[in-house]
């Protein structure tokens, strides 16, 4: 259930639960829908059920076994938040996420509202980031559920990018990864949407990450945008202590650059 991955911001995947349903046009073409039905065909027995929402109890402990430090996006199969994860479950990999201060854990939802609901349950230690997944203007509202959200870093995932946000709110907002989407059926971004979100980022000081342009065959498209490529990362937090000037604006202060 855990693998190194591709995915430019992460190092490993870790999926306690898997299968999902459908809530906004960013999950049209999902990539891990694909990938279930691939791992079903090939006999994975975690995968017998496609893509139906499964916890997977052989998993939970994984990240207890890995002594190196390592970035793990959580679920990237699934979503934690989706209702039909038990509270219970979701207390259990906070639980183990606590116990392995030596790696970054890096959470994605479109729950946000239950995630706004059950964040006061839940431990938030340093190394648990927070984001929210974001596709167009009317789903931008999510990232007002996150910053009520007490997670030392909270980040948007802008991925797929189906349409232009001009007010994306930034306010307690760490981190913004942006993306085209990938894969057949892939929807196309256009430069001025890419070029608005990093022009907020900067006016808020938030790292900015730029994932890829996407299309059917991402890596011709590549991730270069204006000449050079975004891999800014939220500082961690000791960093941002030490590095702090004196009346230095909290928005600095939070953002970080990689």
């Amino acid at each position: 259930m855990s693998r190194r991955s591709a995915i430019e911001w992460t190092e490993m995947t870790w999926n306690p639960v898997s299968g999902c349903t459908k809530v906004s046009p960013g999950c049209a073409n999902c990539y891990a829908e694909r990938m279930a039905k691939r791992l079903k065909a090939m006999g994975a027995v975690r995968y017998r059920d496609g893509f139906s929402l499964r916890t997977h109890e052989a998993a939970l402990e994984e990240p207890l076994r890995w002594k190196s430090p390592r970035k793990v996006f959580v679920n990237s199969m699934s979503d934690l938040f989706h209702k039909d994860v038990p509270t219970e479950f979701i207390l259990r990999v906070f639980d183990v996420m606590a116990r392995c201060p030596q790696h970054q854990f890096q959470i994605l939802t479109k729950r946000a509202a239950r995630l706004r609901d059950l964040a006061p349950m839940l431990q938030w230690t340093p190394n648990i980031w927070m984001g929210v997944s974001v596709e167009d203007q009317r789903r931008a509202r999510r990232s007002v559920d996150l910053r009520h959200v007490p997670a030392h870093i909270r980040f948007l995932s802008v991925e797929p990018l189906l349409g232009p946000i001009r007010q994306l709110p930034l306010e307690g907002i760490h981190w913004v990864i942006v993306g085209g989407e990938s894969g057949p059926g892939a929807r196309l971004m256009q430069p001025q949407w890419v070029e608005e979100l990093l022009a907020q980022c900067r006016a808020h000081g938030v790292a900015f990450f730029f994932k890829q342009w996407g299309g059917v065959q991402k890596h011709r498209t590549g991730r270069v945008l204006g000449g050079r490529t975004y891999s800014e990362m939220p500082q961690p937090l000791g960093l941002r202590a030490r590095s702090m000037a004196p009346g230095e604006a909290r928005g600095q202060r939070l953002a970080g650059t990689g």
